[in-house]
């Protein structure tokens, strides 16, 4: 038996676009937040169609599956926030990111514990995961750490250098599960000062009497 979620033959081989990008960006929008309310497995087309006021026939024709929809979502709505920081300082690129992720951790983690069975379930789901939340982020602050060991501010093989990414991004998860809250951004700053920082040699900064 075809599942709920799966498009007809006919709808797949005569689908076509007719949506534009503009209203395309509004169901991504929509696929996330119910991703962010109900999970991956209470999602589906006719609650993503009733949502948008979209016809279900039309979102199977442009996209086929809830899947592919989802996977579209993720790739649609990429953000590129860090790859912007440069604040000429090790110490001052960690902290400013610290902010844009704290700042966005009301949003992204509930939909990276949504998605993170289902995507383990699903090479296409999980690639696309990984590079809309997970692969820019991590390149970026891979890339402030080079520019930190080129400026001469930790050593080029310090070996905690390789587990910055890790430490904050992997904070946005433990943190709901440990504490029950997100890691906003006075908390990933805190973090970062006091358990990053020590691990490459920085400094914290000193408050401002």
């Amino acid at each position: 038996m075809p599942s709920p979620d799966s498009a007809p033959e006919s709808a797949l081989t005569s689908r076509r676009s007719k949506i534009t990008p503009e209203r395309a960006q509004e169901l991504y929008e929509a696929v996330l937040d119910l991703l962010r309310e109900s999970g991956y497995e209470s999602l589906t087309m006719e609650g993503v169609a009733a949502r948008t006021r979209c016809g279900k026939s039309t979102l199977y024709r442009q996209w086929g599956s809830k899947p592919e929809l989802v996977v579209a979502a993720l790739h649609g709505t990429r953000r590129m926030r860090l790859p912007h920081i440069d604040t000429g300082t090790l110490a001052g690129d960690l902290l400013e990111a610290a902010q844009a992720i704290g700042k966005a951790s009301e949003g992204d983690t509930p939909l990276m514990h949504a998605l993170s069975h289902a995507a383990l379930q699903s090479p296409e789901l999980l690639s696309a995961l990984r590079e809309a939340l997970i692969v820019p982020e991590v390149a970026a602050i891979d890339a402030m750490v080079r520019r930190g060991q080129d400026r001469g501010e930790i050593p080029a093989d310090l070996p905690a250098a390789a587990f910055v990414p890790a430490q904050l991004l992997g904070v946005l998860r433990a943190r709901p599960l440990l504490e029950g809250r997100y890691a906003d951004a006075a908390y990933l700053t805190r973090f970062v000062e006091s358990a990053i920082f020590p691990s490459l040699g920085l400094t914290a900064r000193v408050p401002e009497s």
